[in-house]
Parts: structure tokens; C-alpha cells; sequence
């Protein structure tokens, strides 16, 4: 997600046959694109897995080292044993299950003894290493390992499981992946990390969530990133588009690339490259108290309208569409005025009964109304996601249609180069 993308949920959770045991070659030269180089210039990413916490737990199958920044050993970790992480005031500690702790530290460093062992924070085993900062009520996690290691643990937790026949949408994710850290590398430097590990930058799952046909995406796609005019594009990806990508503008006001343009996303026949998506279509129903429920609560944060000013709905209507068809501004009408919500906030405002973000802007509304008061409210809409850049359902269907990954990065980035950055 998404200025960050929000990622959609994965695709699909199909099992997908064992990759063979070679990965696939590198990708053919393409026109205007230096060929690659031998040498590495691969960076490190610091991934923030959990920011601003009271305590964490450390541990693994293997023995872990704890050491300050500087290298001294603060404690040692025996294999199958999880410590507690906490910051008691004083400094970082490292608590063991019998009650003894490690010196207090402003920072702290947890390795495996061997360099490929992995580390386990909250149950969830990572590669890297692991870094502990103080933070305001807490303490910070921070994960540190190579670009392509990490990519690794994202493919699959954004894509899902994917068979034979869709692994070109994977390779597709690892660019769109890959662009989008080098992009924001350093993006939340202050906070002492690049990205969160959630859909707040793009859905992370450490060594759980790899598997064999994400690896081989990564692999075979290394160092590749979209790039305009030398630098690595916004690349804004989601899950399903609905038949049609929106402009940047649409939803990210300084999002003005040539390369977020809204493009028809169907095949000759006219049908959505998407519609394979359980999101493609859907719909959601407000009765008069959910209706009026559920604006209460999210005018007043996402409007300013006062919560006291939100006693009954009179009506709610699409002011006007933008050029993808989507909702461009959402009119409510209470009483006594008119409420206008731009497209970037409709979906918070319009949120399901669950409390749900609405799926995606892209939905006609059927009113009820009885006494100058709507009594029930119905939005038929397509699609999951913001709608701007790469849609993850689109690539699964160009790829089931034989588009290689090349093409498929084309069609929802036009005018965006393939570069090699290492």
C-alpha cells in the first residue's frame, strides 16, 4: 500500500507444483536497457516488525547471540528458549524464561551463532538479523537483510500460492516489489527503519511466508527494477482493478506520473484480466441505523463534521465520477447540509457495517428513502484496492493468458523502463 500503496490481500491460496530444480534463466536483453553487470551493489532494507510496542519475544531453533551495537555480548539465547524484549525505563533488556536479564542498552542486536540461522520475534522466524531500539512507551523491532532475502518473504505474502501457469505474475510482483523499496528506502529513517512490515508499505512474512515459487520469482528477476528517468517509479500495486486501472491522480493528489495512467485492463474479447478475482464484483447493504451508525463515527475524523450534526441522513449520492469511472466525490446529505468527501477518503467514510474499509471506489448507489430520510443504502461495486498502478488479480489472468512478465509490468506501468540496479 500505499503515499504508500496498500496492498490488496493475496490472490489466491492454490497449491502450486514444486518449480524445477533449476531457476529459470536471466531475462532476455531488452531494447534500450544496459545489460547486466556482475558487480553486487545490493542493499540492506531495515524492515519495522514492530514499532512502538510495550515487549516482543525472541527466540528460535537455534542459538541466538545478544549483543550491543558496538559487538559486546550481552547474553546468549539457548536454542528452543524465548526471550522477552522490553524497555523498563532504565534501557532495553533481554528477559530469560527463569527471570534473569541482560544489561540495559539504548540498542540491542540478536543474531544467530551461524550466519544463516534465522531469528524468531513473536513466533515468526525472520532471516537477518534483528535490531532493538528504544521508543517512546517501548521498544521498536527491526529486522536487517538483503534487498533480495526480503523480497523473498513478500512475494508470496502478497501473491499467495500460485501454480505453473501464473508464475510469470510472480516474477511481475517481484519487480513491482523490489521498485517499490528501493523507492522508499529510508522512508521512515526517523522511526529507525525503511518499511513496515504490513500493508502500510507491503505485507512481509519472514521465512513462513516464502515458498518455493516466490524464491524462484525473486531469483530470476534479480536486481530488475521500473525505473523513469534513471530513478525507481511510485509503484503503487493493489489487488483487483475491475476491468480498469485509475489515473495517480485519482486517488494520490501528488501521484502526477506519466506512467499512472488509467488503462482498460481486458483481453480481445473484452473481458476483465481481473475477473478471475473473487473481488471483481461485490456488494454491501446499510439499513437506516447501520447507515446512520456508520457515518457518525467517520464523518467527524475524515470531514471535521461535528458527530452531534450527524442525527439523521437525508440522502447519499455520487457528486461525479472520475475518467476511470470511480467515485470522484461522495455527497451526504444531512440535515440542513450537504457533507462533499473527495475520492481519496470516500472509501473510509463509506465503510461497511462491519466497520470494514469499502472494498474499492468503484460502485454504483441504490438509495431508499422514506420521510426525507434514507432507509436503506446498497453499492454494487468492482474490484479491491485503490485501483492506480499494478493490479495483482490482472497479472494472475495475463499470465494465465501467456503474457510474460515483461509485458504484463508494461501494460500497468506504460512508458516505465526495466532497469538493472545490481
Amino acid at each position: 500500500m500505499l503515499g504508500s500503496c496498500a496492498p490488496g490481500p493475496a490472490p489466491g491460496t492454490q497449491p502450486a507444483p514444486e518449480p524445477a530444480p533449476e531457476a529459470a534463466p536471466p531475462p532476455e536483453p531488452i531494447p534500450g536497457v544496459e545489460p547486466p553487470s556482475d558487480a553486487s551493489a545490493e542493499p540492506e532494507i531495515r524492515v519495522g516488525l514492530a514499532v512502538g510496542v510495550r515487549s516482543a519475544t525472541v527466540g528460535g531453533g537455534a542459538r541466538l547471540v545478544v549483543t550491543d551495537p558496538a559487538g559486546s555480548r550481552l547474553a546468549e539465547i539457548p536454542a528452543g528458549e524465548r526471550w522477552q524484549l522490553g524497555n523498563p525505563g532504565v534501557g532495553i533488556t533481554a528477559t530469560s524464561p527463569a527471570g534473569g536479564s541482560s544489561s540495559p542498552t539504548d540498542a540491542m542486536v540478536v543474531a544467530g551463532a551461524a550466519a544463516d540461522d534465522p531469528v524468531e520475534v513473536n513466533g515468526r522466524s525472520y532471516r537477518g538479523l534483528v535490531q532493538v531500539l528504544r521508543a517512546a512507551g517501548g521498544i521498536t523491532v527491526v529486522n536487517r537483510l538483503p534487498m533480495e532475502l526480503y523480497l523473498q518473504g513478500v512475494v508470496s505474502a502478497e501473491m499467495g500460492r500460485r501454480s505453473l501457469a501464473e508464475h510469470e505474475a510472480l516474477r511481475a510482483q517481484a519487480v513491482v516489489s523490489r521498485t517499490y523499496a528501493h523507492r522508499n528506502l529510508r522512508r521512515w529513517k526517523a522511526q529507525g527503519f525503511d518499511v513496515y512490515a504490513s500493508v502500510s508499505d507491503q505485507v512481509y512474512g519472514g521465512l513462513a511466508a516464502e515458498t518455493p515459487e516466490g524464491r524462484e520469482a525473486v531469483r530470476s528477476t534479480r536486481g530488475w527494477v521500473l525505473t523513469w528517468g534513471g530513478a525507481p517509479i511510485d509503484a503503487f500495486f493493489y489487488s483487483t482493478c475491475g476491468g480498469r486501472t485509475a489515473e495517480g491522480t485519482e486517488v494520490f493528489r501528488a501521484a502526477n506520473r506519466a506512467y499512472l495512467r488509467s488503462v482498460a485492463d481486458v483481453d480481445e474479447r473484452g473481458i476483465a484480466y481481473c475477473a478471475i478475482s473473487p473481488r471483481y464484483r461485490w456488494r454491501e447493504e446499510w439499513t437506516a441505523g447501520a447507515l446512520l451508525a456508520t457515518l457518525r463515527r467517520t464523518l467527524p475524523e475524515v470531514s471535521g463534521t461535528p458527530a452531534a450534526r450527524v442525527t439523521a441522513v437525508r440522502d447519499v449520492r455520487v457528486a461525479y465520477r472520475t475518467a476511470s469511472g470511480r467515485v470522484g466525490e461522495l455527497a451526504v446529505g444531512l440535515p440542513g447540509e450537504e457533507v462533499r468527501i473527495d475520492a481519496p477518503r470516500v472509501r473510509n467514510v463509506l465503510r461497511t457495517p462491519k466497520g470494514e474499509l469499502l472494498r474499492s471506489s468503484a460502485f454504483d448507489l441504490t438509495v431508499t428513502s422514506a420521510g426525507h430520510a434514507v432507509t436503506r443504502l446498497v453499492a454494487d461495486g468492482g474490484g479491491a484496492g485503490h485501483g492506480v498502478g499494478f493490479c495483482q488479480w490482472g497479472a494472475v489472468g495475463r499470465s494465465r493468458a501467456g503474457h510474460d512478465y515483461q509485458r504484463i509490468l508494461a501494460a500497468y506501468y506504460p512508458g516505465a523502463r526495466l532497469d538493472r540496479f545490481y
